[in-house]
């Protein structure tokens, strides 16, 4: 019988947890055993109880004999390496790993003979769609971000009528048409702001339009830029540069700045750097959620919030913690939507000829399989 651990959840700040008591349920029908770290779900709302009730067994924290035990461990981010030595071969770790230029990853998982399921690379098609955790986290960033930047704007965004006078509506410039761009167009339409969106793709100008935003034409160049897999591709300096030129008329006449532009497994390009940010006016907001990967604006740190030429900069890579339920939730879903058609009987068997499983299989019972990934 396939045993699955849920650990509680050590990095900092994060609120989420990998399996739900719905998904914990979903497992045991299954005839998988589940057990789930005590706490683990506490702080996404999530009692001990509530994981017993749907057939759940509470341990104890670090307890070596079921992390020595456990098939398949769900995780948000990669557990501790103190952890992952007590995991026997050929143990299934699944969640979003960090892989890229993560040596002390590909070691350990290398040395304790672990197969690695990293869903950073979990191929962007349809039938993956159920699957795709990166999509289902960044719908709540997008959303959030609106949120934070309404908290910290000095003003309304919608327009309002008063005895006293008109308020006109904010202006929302937002960098990036994927998910969380979406998402955050969404959000800001419907608490009455102007939005307007810049992509590198012309594909996008159709969805940001439907959503009643306004696309930014960016320049032409000889070389188009596009993507690969569902990503944005890296695009030449020469188009950084004329784009940039683009963008400041707009930042100029912005209120909030939400940047979401990142490019899989490569450092996030800078979009709006200190020129830019100097014709933006004192009291407007920049939240920048592609902050871990360097960022799209110039200065930003990862969860500070800075204030440069009266501008302030949120770097907000983590916004998905913060709505822990439903992000928590949606998570669980993705992973056992994955792994659900790979249990028979209780029994787990990867089918490493699936392209689900072949794209995100880091590692095969610590054979690793994708050492460019390692090498980015």
């Amino acid at each position: 019988m396939t045993k699955v651990l849920i650990p509680l959840e050590t990095s900092l700040g994060e609120r989420r947890v990998s399996a739900t008591p719905e998904a914990v349920k979903k497992l045991k029908s299954l005839g998988c055993e589940v057990y789930i770290e005590t706490s683990a779900g506490n702080l996404s709302g999530f009692s001990d109880l509530s994981y017993e009730e749907s057939g759940g067994k509470i341990v104890g924290l670090n307890n070596s004999i079921i992390w020595g035990e456990a098939n398949i461990v769900f995780c948000v981010h990669s557990p501790s390496e103190e952890n992952l030595m007590k995991l026997n071969k050929g143990a299934i770790l699944l969640g979003l790993l960090n892989p890229y230029g993560n040596n002390d990853l590909r070691k350990i998982i290398n040395s304790n003979k672990i197969s690695a399921l990293s869903l950073e690379l979990l191929p962007r098609i349809s039938r993956a769609q159920s699957s795709d955790v990166l999509s289902s986290q960044a719908n709540i960033a997008g959303y959030k971000a609106v949120l934070l930047a309404a908290t910290e704007l000095d003003r309304y965004f919608p327009m309002l009528m008063t005895a006293a006078g008109t308020v006109q509506p904010a202006k929302v410039v937002v960098l990036g048409g994927g998910v969380a761009g979406l998402q955050a167009v969404a959000t800001a339409k419907r608490l009455g702001a102007i939005v307007f969106v810049s992509d590198i793709r012309p594909a996008v100008k159709e969805q940001v339009e439907s959503l009643g935003a306004r696309f930014i034409e960016l320049p032409e160049v000889d070389e188009k830029p596009g993507e690969a897999g569902g990503y944005a591709k890296a695009v030449t300096p020469e188009f950084l540069s004329k784009q940039k030129a683009t963008l400041t008329k707009y930042l100029s006449e912005a209120d909030v700045a939400i940047c979401t532009a990142q490019v899989l497994g490569k450092k996030a390009p800078v979009l709006i750097d200190s020129p830019m940010l100097e014709k933006m006016r004192p009291g407007s907001v920049v939240i920048d959620l592609a902050v871990s990967q360097g960022g799209n604006c110039e200065g930003t740190k990862s969860n500070e919030t800075i204030i440069k030429d009266g501008v302030k900069l949120i770097g907000a890579g983590e916004l998905p913690s913060s709505v822990p339920y439903d992000a928590s939730s949606l998570y669980a879903k993705n992973l056992t939507s994955l792994i659900t058609p790979f249990i028979k009987d209780g029994v787990i068997k990867l089918d490493k000829e699936d392209e689900l499983i072949s794209g995100c299989l880091l590692s095969d019972e610590g054979v690793v399989l994708q050492n460019k990934v390692f090498e980015n």
